[in-house]
């Protein structure tokens, strides 16, 4: 919360106004208007923003300093001071924030379960929040194998829906229980499972949206025809539809070029679903946008079969090095989802006491696997399994043969899944007071999961040259790695090392074919680094998109698109000095002791959110 974390780095942050019970009012409201940088608007007097908000909409409206304290943080290392909150009841309410937001020049940030780590949901602009009030599956049409949902609909709450028909919505985070389908549209989200489905892009088919300037669109694939109709149509859908068939005739080529061609690619703008192959998908195009250019109002995605039956496999083998390298041979046998741990990460749920039950049932070895299959029945999935064993069993001698578990009763599979769900966010802090905390900051590159194992010991070599430690896990068979890494963003001197890693680290995951974001999007993160990725041309081609969109630059300033730079907002950077209360109790952990300890425990997971989680913080 804010009188906890005056660290001088978040954007719009004043001490006093964490003490006050109203916001310190330095600006007056006209203000906005100018043609600043809306990244530069600071805790200024919004009171008549907040007013207009009040009278207008049937929302809630929070303007008040705790509000704006719990929304200035994510799962990220940033923190950004919100203008206010604004929680729409109908959509309406949110034309309506819109339209007001609009005569302030106030900027927009849309958001969802705030699960995201890499800044993309913090901002200094007026949140609008939808997962309160507009959160329902609207429709399943089974025959159509389509459903659709308001943007706070939570993942689950669609999955629960599509299941009664035995269909779900493939991309499945590990928030599955409380991230937004705004959000993960928002992100372009992914999971365990994209394996079989996709990523969201994959699985969206139109979606209704609202432009800053007011406009309402249904957007998907556009025939030749059609575009050409609205074009001559005229007025701003003809505009903008006419300015993007002219960025894809402009770029196409690049885009086929500079695109890279593997199924996890997330970064950047998906400028390839304007090329006339992909049928010109204005929906999927605005899919991981990060809110930098539109707000979605309802959304019409996709559903695919579920398969009734499933089993796990879990194969043990000596190091994560090898683990990598067996991805080529595990793939053919048609997995629905491949997911590889590290000892580093379970030995840190060791370490902690945490699921030491199911810890103890996995096979001999220093990583695993864990490789579900799907079937209609228990024995046809069983024998998915059973041929990647025998392949194994097969290899001649001297060919690394790994240690294996094949799981086939329903609870015992979900034991072994929560261990994959919560490892990254029970580790999150250390136990070892000699040692600094994992945090993210190069948390989900992905590369071509044919070439993971190399991928994965040149990334360790880096690692080790700047004197870090790190967990390596993720989506194997996507080739989407996660990385817990120790860095030092409390000294300057650490953050210049950092700021050394992520070129680095950059430049290695274009070596190898791949995507800077694999999962959970570019934000503030990543955003700085594209260049290195996509080269300034296509950089370019990214700016004239989002300027169709949004040519104020109001929808979500200073996130994927002439960012701020990664070691900017820091939620704990070098002048973090947290207010260090007297308490009567002494807040023991494993982590450490005290108050402000207690408090860095939680890191944004959001499960404090999911309709199951109790009451209770999880992290206290």
């Amino acid at each position: 919360c804010a009188r906890l974390s005056d660290s001088g780095t978040g954007a719009g942050y004043n001490p006093a106004d964490a003490a006050s019970p109203r916001p310190v009012h330095t600006r007056r409201p006209t203000e906005l208007n100018a043609p600043t940088d809306p990244r530069q608007l600071a805790a200024g007097d919004f009171s008549a923003l907040a007013e207009q908000l009040e009278r207008r909409i049937t929302g809630e409206v929070r303007f008040d300093t705790a509000a704006r304290a719990t929304y200035s943080a994510d799962a990220s290392n940033y923190r950004q001071i919100p203008i206010g909150v604004v929680l729409p009841r109908s959509i309406g309410d949110i034309v309506e924030t819109i339209d007001i937001c609009r005569e302030f020049g106030a900027p927009i940030l849309p958001r969802g379960g705030g699960t995201s780590q890499n800044g993309q949901c913090v901002n200094v602009a007026v949140v609008i929040d939808t997962s309160k009030y507009l959160n329902r599956v609207l429709e399943v049409d089974p025959s159509a194998k389509t459903a659709r949902v308001e943007p706070g609909a939570v993942c689950d709450t669609l999955r629960d829906a599509a299941e009664k028909h035995a269909l779900t919505f493939g991309p499945d985070p590990a928030t599955h229980s409380r991230c937004t389908l705004g959000g993960m549209i928002g992100n372009n989200s992914c999971g365990a499972h994209s394996v079989m489905a996709g990523k969201t892009v994959d699985n969206i088919e139109t979606l209704d949206i609202l432009t800053y300037d007011g406009l309402r669109l249904t957007v998907g694939p556009t025939s030749e025809d059609e575009l050409v109709r609205i074009i001559r149509g005229g007025g701003r859908r003809g505009e903008i539809y006419r300015r993007l068939r002219d960025l894809r005739d402009k770029y196409a080529d690049l885009i086929r070029a500079r695109f890279p061609k593997i199924k996890r690619r997330v970064s950047g703008y998906n400028l390839d679903q304007l090329l006339p192959e992909n049928g010109f998908n204005v929906a999927r195009a605005l899919v991981g946008t990060e809110g930098t250019c539109v707000i979605t109002l309802e959304a019409k995605t996709r559903l695919v079969p579920s398969p009734q039956s499933r089993v796990i496999l879990v194969l043990g083998f000596p190091d994560i090095y090898q683990a990598g390298d067996a991805v080529p041979e595990i793939l053919p046998f048609r997995p629905i989802a491949t997911e590889g741990l590290d000892e580093r990460i379970i030995g840190g749920l060791r370490e902690r006491g945490l699921r030491g039950a199911d810890i103890a049932l996995l096979p001999p070895g220093n990583a695993w696997i864990m490789i579900e299959f799907g079937a209609e029945t228990v024995d046809a999935a069983r024998a998915q399994a059973q041929a990647l064993i025998d392949h194994y069993a097969g290899k001649p001698a001297g060919v690394v043969q790994p240690s294996s578990w094949l799981i086939t009763d329903p609870a015992m599979c979900e034991r072994i899944w929560t261990i994959r769900e919560t490892a990254a966010s029970a580790t999150a802090l250390t136990i070892h007071s000699d040692e600094p905390d994992p945090v993210v900051g190069w948390e989900d590159a992905a590369v071509d999961p044919l070439r993971l194992g190399d991928y994965l010991r040149e990334f360790q070599a880096l690692v080790d040259r700047h004197g870090y430690q790190t967990s390596l896990y993720g989506h194997f068979g996507d080739g989407c790695i996660h990385a817990r890494i120790t860095f030092d963003t409390r000294s300057a001197e650490g953050i210049q090392v950092w700021r050394s890693f992520l070129r680095q680290a950059a430049e290695l995951v274009v070596k190898y074919g791949g995507s800077l974001s694999g999962e959970h999007g570019d934000g503030q993160a990543k955003a700085e680094f594209l260049p290195v990725m996509y080269g300034e041309e296509l950089m370019q081609a990214f700016r004239e998109f989002k300027a169709i969109w949004d040519p104020d630059n109001r929808m979500n300033p200073g996130k994927v698109i002439d960012p701020y730079r990664a070691d900017e907002n820091l939620k704990y950077g070098p002048d973090y000095r947290p207010w260090r209360p007297a308490t009567q109790f002494a807040f023991k952990s494993l982590e450490g002791e005290g108050f402000n300890r207690a408090i860095e425990r939680c890191v944004g997971m959001g499960k404090c959110r999911a309709h199951a989680g109790g009451v209770m913080c999880p992290s206290y």
